[in-house]
């Protein structure tokens, strides 16, 4: 492991922690209220000020950033095990298998990302409360994010379906859904781990767009896009906003990192 990914390990280990324990380091809930200061300015005891109905600002970020580290892995898994069931298969069987899901990869890609993510969530209820917005936008994002992820395993899968272990393997009997999960799919651990770490970071990226248009997480519960939305009505300095987007930064930037190729994109 080189030093740079030590250092993206350790500063993301660092932001973890603090973000867990956001309460305590803080000194309140991210939706109590100091009624006495409202829209305080920064000070010893609120570092990033307050906001108009007297929340902690510090806070609050530290919450988004908690809701974010743990819930963008989370929508990854459910991604990228959505791709290896899909790609995998496909690649594998071949066929009308292969075919059926080639089609279904070429649609998804075929329509902007960004709005097919707006469209799905603008059919669900946006009356919800805070916690189901939040399983909500992450489901969303697990959910429709695995048509770029499946295209590349499935293509690793194909190029395994006709590699000499795996014909030793079926000469052995072994067969079918055996073979899948017994021995083509650890071969694409690295595939799978790489797709994982891709997505995360877009993951990220989209909570972000769909709180800056008022579709992600409600309030009272911050998240990164939310609390990004105040630009829309305070272009004054504030320095919730310049945190959370030099969090933001700091955490993609740290993924990119951990990547072997530091790249992102699919």
């Amino acid at each position: 492991m080189t030093a740079v990914r030590k250092a993206a390990w350790a500063v993301l280990a660092v932001l973890f922690a603090a973000a867990l324990f956001s309460d305590a380091i803080a000194g309140a809930g991210y939706a109590h209220q100091f009624r006495d200061f409202p829209a305080a300015p920064m000070s010893w005891r609120f570092p990033l000020g307050t906001d108009l109905l007297g929340r902690d600002r510090f806070g609050r970020v530290l919450y988004a950033t908690r809701l974010s580290l743990l819930l963008a892995p989370a929508a990854a898994v459910l991604s990228t095990a959505l791709a290896a069931i899909a790609g995998g298969v496909a690649g594998y069987c071949g066929g009308w298998a292969d075919r059926i899901v080639a089609r279904a990869i070429d649609l998804m890609l075929s329509l902007p990302w960004i709005f097919l993510l707006i469209a799905a969530r603008a059919l669900l209820p946006l009356n919800v409360s805070p916690t189901a917005s939040v399983l909500i936008t992450f489901a969303l994002l697990g959910v429709l994010g695995w048509a770029a992820p499946a295209r590349v395993i499935r293509a690793g899968a194909r190029d395994i379906r006709n590699s000499d272990f795996l014909l030793q393997s079926r000469a052995c009997g072994c067969r079918g859904f055996r073979l899948l999960v017994r021995h083509v799919l650890p071969n694409l651990k690295p595939v799978l781990l790489a797709q994982f770490w891709t997505s995360i970071p877009l993951f990220i990226l989209s909570e972000a767009n769909l709180g800056l248009l008022g579709l992600g997480v409600v309030e009272p519960l911050p998240s990164w896009g939310n609390l990004l939305r105040e630009l829309e009505t305070d272009l004054a300095f504030n320095p919730g906003t310049v945190a959370c987007l030099a969090l933001m930064m700091t955490v993609l930037a740290c993924f990119k990192f951990l990547l072997p190729d530091g790249d992102f994109h699919s």
